[in-house]
């Protein structure tokens, strides 16, 4: 059992950086073992993945809509993946969730995730 809690989400102007956090608790199965992605939903849209990374980092993916402007990193010790976020756009705008999954060969498809956190809202707006 993962629990997972997302934070760092807020008000950010364009052009502007934002830094997520998620902090994972974890029973059984420890958290290092585990692929964690990034997704984010814009109202009236679908859930998108964002990014995602392997259970000992070193594999990274990114959606093309973030490259270059996201970078996602976990430090296994604290239990926690990051999602720096920077050059936000009003398109950035949505509940961003972070997601723990078993398989890095799924990791673009959501329902291939088995945790996921509650959420944290990012708008971008001047």
């Amino acid at each position: 059992q993962v629990q997972l809690v997302e934070s760092g989400g807020g008000l950010v102007q364009p052009g502007g950086s934002l830094r997520l956090s998620c902090a994972a608790s974890a029973s059984g199965r420890t958290f290092s073992t585990y692929s964690m992605g990034w997704f984010r939903q814009a109202p009236g849209k679908d859930r998108e993945f964002v990014a995602a990374i392997s259970w000992i980092g070193g594999n990274t993916y990114y959606a093309d809509s973030v490259k270059g402007r996201f970078t996602i990193s976990r430090d296994n010790a604290k239990n926690t993946v990051y999602l720096q976020m920077r050059s936000l756009q009003p398109e950035d705008t949505a509940v961003y969730y972070c997601a723990a999954a078993t398989d890095w060969r799924r990791i673009l498809t959501p329902g291939e995730y088995v945790y996921w956190g509650p959420g944290t809202q990012v708008t971008v707006s001047s």
